[in-house]
């Protein structure tokens, strides 16, 4: 018998299994739940309460050092933060890790996750934080030109050199991070690049040969090959469908008149620069897979009433409408998101849910009113995680994610449980929109702004309200079993209908309401709430008097600014 040859199969058979293991779940992945996916670290669902760093605040370990055990008390889980290729390389090819590794240890003390921002080529559209060997070569290294052929402040997606040395980077780096970190899994994510695009121009006319060149016929496939976005599929077909010329002949010529900030101009040439951005970023996150496959995304500077035309916001960004050419050109990035700091971000995300993109929010505002859009989202819009920027910037005490994140943790594994599901539902409120109907489990449902129940311009017996409604209020609904619900959020109050209204026990009220968390799954209660702190139109000061239909049962939140977590059950009677 041929024990070397059974030893040798036997080793390979382990290796394999352990590779098998690996690509079965052993590091962060995604993983597809109804729609959309979520994020799975250790094998579990896992929902990112982040926030991000100032581009600057991660160039130094000293200067981190004592802002880690901040980050801990705003009850955030994970840390967002940039790694910056001039640090990493400041000489081409050689390698230092050193700042990568006090922001991987740091954050184990904490027990706090990191997602990486990987700061090379294009940082807001420009090329800042490319190494001075790169920015040093412009013959090697080329940077973008407009029709004038003036150059422009950021480096070429058409310099093939380029693409490869960041590439080679990019690997060095994620190769490091698996050798580093794999066992703990303290990184989680990576983002490549940052807001890409140009500004001053609709394309780079360094490319223009290509452009006046048959568009390229991995395109051409998959037009005839795949359901298209509604953008991209009209204007396709409205020159024809056309399989052969060039950009313009095949995508029409660019609308140059349009005022209406919603209407897709300069479409083509926006076409034609995002497929090389995304070839380009799909060669990088390609390169850092193989060596460590978690989960890659791009972020984008969108398009806004302001900065509403291709080179006004960056032309060539992971923009919603032209998400089939990164799927086309980048199959290695898993989903592309949007970073917000405009009004109304709940109306961003839903453009990004589309056709199972994944959404994350790795920026947005740091301000009160993301607080409640977050939840919002978390309850709403399936989203893996949410970001403010700039969270080292207020202390614990001030910082308003501080509360919200508290209250969010103690529910996130029931989160996590009815994403895709017709369970649970965000609620988000302010001077427009001061009520939200639905209909969740057996009940049709109104939220309502304000901080008293059932009349909210009555507290006592018929007297006026002396406090002013909040500017915005909202939280989430989950419908956790028949008649049984987890509230969570402040300022509004709901009332609850029977959809289908039994005769024989037709009135509704508040059986029991219990402030608590969840522990994996399990509910955990701190205090049951009765009587005068019920909240509820059960009685008490709260709601004795003046629950004018008792078909209607009503929930409200304590009158405070923390954020709350309640678990209330509904019953019937005649």
């Amino acid at each position: 018998m041929n024990y070397r040859l059974i030893i040798t199969i036997l080793s390979f058979c382990l290796s394999y299994s352990g590779l098998m293991a690996q690509t079965n779940g052993k590091i962060p992945h995604l993983q597809k739940k109804g729609n959309t996916a979520q994020l799975m670290v250790n094998n579990k669902p896992f929902l990112i309460l982040g926030g991000e760093l100032h581009n600057s605040s991660s160039s130094n370990a000293d200067y981190m050092r004592p802002i880690w055990e901040q980050l801990k008390k705003k009850n955030l889980n994970t840390v967002v933060a940039p790694v910056y290729w001039e640090m990493i390389e400041p000489t081409e090819g050689n390698f230092d890790f050193a700042l990568v590794d006090s922001m991987i240890v740091g954050l184990r003390k904490q027990n706090l996750k990191l997602v990486i921002l990987w700061f090379a080529t294009w940082k807001n559209g420009y090329s800042t934080y490319v190494p001075s060997w790169v920015k040093r070569n412009p013959d090697k290294y080329p940077y973008a030109k407009d029709k004038n052929g003036k150059t422009l402040q950021t480096l070429s997606a058409f310099g093939e050199e380029t693409m490869k040395a960041d590439a080679r980077a990019f690997k060095a780096l994620m190769k490091h991070i698996k050798e580093f970190d794999q066992k703990e899994q303290t990184v989680i994510m990576a983002q490549i690049e940052n807001e890409v695009g140009i500004f001053y121009s609709s394309r780079d006319y360094i490319g223009d040969k290509l452009y006046q060149s048959q568009v390229p016929a991995d395109v051409i496939t998959y037009l005839k090959n795949n359901k298209l976005q509604p953008e991209l599929e009209k204007v396709w077909k409205a020159n024809g469908s056309k399989t052969k010329g060039n950009w313009e002949a095949v995508f029409g010529k660019n609308d140059t008149t349009t005022a209406n900030w919603k209407n897709l101009s300069y479409l083509t040439d926006e076409l034609f620069t995002v497929y090389h951005y995304a070839r380009y970023m799909g060669a990088v996150a390609e390169a850092g897979k193989s060596e460590y496959p978690i989960p890659m995304f791009v972020n984008a500077w969108i398009k806004q009433p302001k900065l509403a035309f291709p080179g006004k916001y960056p032309t060539g960004g992971p923009i919603p409408h032209t998400l089939d050419f990164w799927r086309l050109a980048a199959p290695a990035v898993d989903m592309i998101v949007p970073d917000i700091y405009i009004s109304g971000a709940n109306e961003v995300i839903e453009t990004y849910r589309r056709d199972g993109n994944a959404v994350f929010v790795p920026e947005i505002g740091h301000h009160n009113t993301a607080t409640f859009e977050g939840m919002y989202a978390f309850g709403s819009q399936e989203i893996i995680g949410f970001s403010p920027f700039g969270i080292d910037d207020m202390s614990p005490e001030e910082d308003p994610f501080t509360p919200t994140y508290k209250a969010l943790s103690r529910v996130k594994d029931v989160i996590l449980k009815y994403q895709s599901t017709d369970k649970m539902t965000g609620i988000l409120l302010d001077k427009n929109k001061p009520t939200q109907s639905f209909d969740l489990g057996d009940y049709a449902i109104r939220a309502n702004i304000g901080k008293t129940i059932i009349d909210f311009n009555l507290v006592f017996a018929g007297f006026p309200s002396k406090d002013p409604k909040p500017e915005v209020a909202g939280g989430i609904l989950i419908n956790i079993g028949p008649d049984e619900f987890i509230i969570v959020g402040k300022h509004f109050n709901i009332e609850l209908k029977a959809k289908a209204p039994n005769p024989s026990l037709p009135f509704l009220d508040i059986e029991l309401m219990e402030e608590g968390y969840f522990d994996n799954d399990v509910w955990k209660a701190t205090r049951r709430l009765n009587g005068d702190e019920s909240f509820t139109s059960m009685g008490g000061d709260a709601g004795f008097g003046f629950k004018k239909d008792p078909s209607i049962a009503a929930v409200a939140f304590p009158n405070t600014e923390e954020f709350k977590v309640m678990r209330f059950k509904v019953f019937r009677y005649k």
